[in-house]
């Protein structure tokens, strides 16, 4: 008995050892990335626009900027091309004077200078990176690293609405084109700006986003801007998103109020304070 138990024995701890060693190999392979979510594309990771939309989404030339001169070319505005449809912005005559007024009072009229949530759609392409958080629920979320901000995109049509008051990051209602995700956003708070070139909306303004993915790594971005307030048509803008790809991408916090706290209450704080000396 002893002798056919043996062999026995030894049969099924080499297979279990395989077992292992196949267990093992396969804890080490990489993850694969699922293509699809409910039938739909995976847009799930770290995003981020590689252009300088940030300045100016209308086209413009490289340009000194005087007040901050001990910078020297670190503080110089870079130049970049139109990513507006027809190149410029159709702004009604007395919306245009506004955007004048805004460029004039930049740097600290800007809702960006301040830490404030950046409104969409210049989240977008902001120069920081930002994550879709998408699984098999009524809700895909979007973070982004400025001023924490994020909103949530509400898939279900029946909890499809205009919020009750208007929002830094607006009302997102969304649904699926085929395999490109359209969201609408409404709701949209007026002191928000497009970009750091002054460029500016009123509360009437509604955005259609369009997120196509173009390939695993790359995704088209299209936003159309409608605003009878502001422009004296609606107006389309474009341009690529990429995935942050390094090895453990993630988001890291930017809490920038502490760092707009002078600009916001300078007037309200001492000299010493003002001067980064001790109270």
């Amino acid at each position: 008995m002893k002798q056919k138990l043996l062999p026995n024995l030894v049969n099924f701890l080499a297979t279990c050892l395989v077992v292992l060693v196949l267990i093992s190999d396969a804890g080490a392979q990489p993850r694969q990335r699922p293509a699809t979510i409910a039938g739909k594309p995976n847009l799930n990771g770290i995003w981020q626009a590689a252009n300088t939309a940030h300045w100016n989404l209308e086209g413009h030339s490289a340009e000194a900027v005087d007040d901050f001169w001990q910078l020297g070319a670190i503080a110089a505005i870079p130049a970049g091309p139109s990513f507006v449809d027809g190149g410029r912005i159709p702004y009604l005559p007395e919306a245009l004077a506004i955007r004048e007024e805004n460029r004039a009072g930049w740097p600290g009229a800007d809702p960006e200078a301040r830490c404030y949530m950046p409104g969409i759609p210049r989240a977008t392409y902001m120069p920081y990176p930002f994550q879709i958080v998408q699984g098999e629920g009524d809700i895909i979320t979007f973070s982004y690293t400025f001023a924490n901000a994020n909103r949530p995109v509400y898939m279900n049509e029946a909890d499809h609405q205009i919020a009750p008051v208007d929002l830094w990051m607006g009302r997102s209602n969304g649904s699926w084109d085929g395999d490109t995700l359209v969201i609408e956003v409404n709701s949209n708070i007026e002191q928000t700006w497009l970009d750091r070139a002054g460029n500016h909306h009123s509360y009437a303004m509604v955005v259609t986003e369009r997120y196509n993915l173009l390939s695993e790594n790359i995704m088209q971005y299209e936003a159309t801007i409608e605003d009878p307030m502001t422009f004296s048509e609606p107006w389309t803008i474009r341009m690529p998103l990429y995935r942050n790809i390094e090895e453990n991408a993630r988001l890291f916090e930017f809490n920038c109020v502490e760092y707009a706290e002078k600009l916001l209450y300078g007037d309200l704080m001492s000299e010493d304070v003002l001067a980064n000396e001790a109270p």
